[in-house]
């Protein structure tokens, strides 16, 4: 029998494996056991939009849906397009940095955009 890694988030060395996914008893985290093979030749991984486009540094996106923004009586509309992206390791699943004309700076998840 292998040994299992270490919980990435909590560092719990109580991993155990449930299909093909390694959990945490401690924190409830999930992970895959195997590195994923969706990279980018840097070992870094490769980010994709909500349809499967790669996205890059300075790409164009639309966003897809309506998205609540706290402090603002107005959500982002879909169809809004978003210029300039950075891709960056945000908050929790927030993986893209940029401006959005009337709402300023935020971070956008991957999932709820679409390339242009």
């Amino acid at each position: 029998m292998t040994a299992l890694p270490p919980c990435p988030e909590c560092s719990s060395e109580y991993t155990y494996e449930i299909g093909s996914l390694l959990t945490c008893p401690e924190c409830a985290h999930e992970w895959t056991a195997t590195p994923s093979s969706d990279t980018d030749g840097t070992g870094e991984g490769v980010i994709r939009d909500s349809v499967g486009n790669v996205l890059t540094d300075g790409d164009t996106v639309t966003v897809i849906k309506s998205l609540k923004v706290k402090g603002s009586p107005n959500p982002i509309k879909a169809g809004t397009k978003v210029r300039n992206i950075r891709l960056v390791q945000g908050i929790g699943d927030h993986d893209i940095d940029c401006k959005v004309d009337g709402f300023g700076a935020m971070q956008l998840k991957s999932s709820v955009v679409k390339k242009v």
